[in-house]
């Protein structure tokens, strides 16, 4: 009895429930052991004995040097986090994150959002000058390819000749995309408190008010960068005040039509894309935020999209952004145009239908990284900012008690 006794108690392991139920188990199967010797030591067992048996948790196939502790990480893994969400802090952090207000939430975009913007737009200035030069009319008779613009721009101008209207790209980027995710976060938050409005509609209509509030701010600065890039000489404020003493303020609105003609679809298409495949990969994955190579894969399928679709808007935004300014690198793109209606024209008349394809292999590029890089650097400055202003509010939250009990001591 004992012999056999011993060899069931030898393969009776700790298992990753816990060693409470184990001793309580074995605590039972002593004393059953010693109050009834004979039921145990039957070749049949009774139907207590039975129980008492059922009872015991049945161990799990693990290594022998595997502790309890261990097989409890194992069962429940915790997953690498790039930034940990504020959201799963701890219940204070989590109550401030439910309570933050709609303009709250607005801010925070806005404030990661002219982060990335900046950052987004000077990585990639040069390929946009790129694809400006190409879709820049005339461009097809001067240039052979995106690789012959490359090398006719190093050799004329050198490297800095990719960062023309740099400057204005730095401080219009900032606030546009500022203004843009801002009025995006905003729009989410205040649409997500609307129960009646469909929730499959709250991401691109979110993206659609962002465009549509970012556009007064975006157009003079592309309209400066694209005019410099175009051939333009001067520095931007100088640019600036030819556009302003020639054509007034209005003159800084060249192509605002076209520009939400282009940046309305576009807009729509990218953001609502990318909150769909963010959405599909968390739900998936069960995690609380994208990893890096997460945001920048979905970031990169949302801006391909986008630009693709909407290359043909862009064509006709860029020839009524660089027409006839004076200094266009060629006679030819000297030409005016008196409106969208009039630039589509014009374009089916001299080129077909493959005119409204120029440059969309740079720009489908080009918007495919910048959305990489740019969704990626939003979620991380986001998270960033929203962990640290909840780190503050805790903290505060905690200093109030604290505050009241010295003043009741006192």
């Amino acid at each position: 009895m004992e012999t056999s006794t011993g060899n069931s108690l030898i393969l009776l392991s700790p298992n990753s429930q816990s060693l409470t139920d184990f001793n309580s188990s074995f605590n039972h199967l002593s004393t059953l052991i010693s109050s009834s010797p004979t039921h145990l030591c039957s070749p049949n067992p009774t139907a207590a004995a039975r129980k008492v048996f059922a009872k015991i948790p049945k161990p799990k196939l693990t290594f022998s040097s595997t502790t309890v502790s261990n097989q409890e990480l194992s069962q429940n893994p915790k997953k690498r986090n790039w930034l940990k969400p504020a959201a799963r802090g701890s219940p204070a952090t989590q109550a401030l994150f439910k309570d933050l207000s709609t303009l709250e939430r607005a801010l925070i975009g806005a404030a990661a959002g002219g982060i990335a913007g900046a950052f987004t737009y000077v990585c990639l200035h040069p390929l946009d000058t790129v694809k400006t030069r190409l879709q820049t009319k005339g461009a097809s008779e001067i240039y052979k390819g995106a690789f012959d613009v490359i090398v006719k721009t190093f050799q004329s101008k050198g490297i800095l000749g990719f960062y023309s209207g740099v400057s204005a790209v730095i401080v219009g980027s900032t606030f546009s995309s500022a203004v843009y995710f801002g009025t995006c976060e905003f729009g989410k938050s205040f649409l997500s408190r609307c129960g009646s409005y469909p929730p499959l509609l709250i991401p691109p209509t979110a993206g659609a008010m962002g465009n549509i509030m970012s556009s007064a701010i975006m157009v003079p600065k592309e309209l400066i960068t694209q005019r410099m890039q175009a051939g333009a000489k001067g520095r931007s404020w100088e640019v600036l005040l030819r556009i302003l003493e020639k054509d007034g303020i209005l003159g800084l609105y060249a192509g605002y039509s076209a520009t939400l003609l282009r940046n309305l679809p576009a807009g729509v298409l990218s953001y609502s894309s990318f909150e769909y495949l963010k959405a599909a990969v968390l739900r998936e994955t069960k995690q609380a935020n994208l990893e890096p190579y997460q945001s920048v894969g979905c970031g990169a399928m949302a801006g391909a999209i986008s630009a693709s679709l909407t290359t043909p808007l862009d064509v006709v935004k860029t020839r009524l952004m660089t027409q006839g300014h004076g200094e266009a690198v060629n006679k030819v793109s000297a030409a005016l145009y008196s409106g969208v209606r009039d630039t589509v024209k014009q374009i089916l008349k001299e080129e077909g239908w493959v005119g409204f394809t120029h440059g969309m292999g740079p720009r489908v590029f080009y918007s495919a990284c910048f959305s990489a890089i740019g969704y990626f650097a939003f979620e991380t400055a986001r998270l960033t900012i929203l962990n640290e202003y909840l780190r503050r509010k805790e903290l505060e939250v905690a200093a109030v008690p604290a505050d009241a009990v010295a003043d009741q001591s006192g």
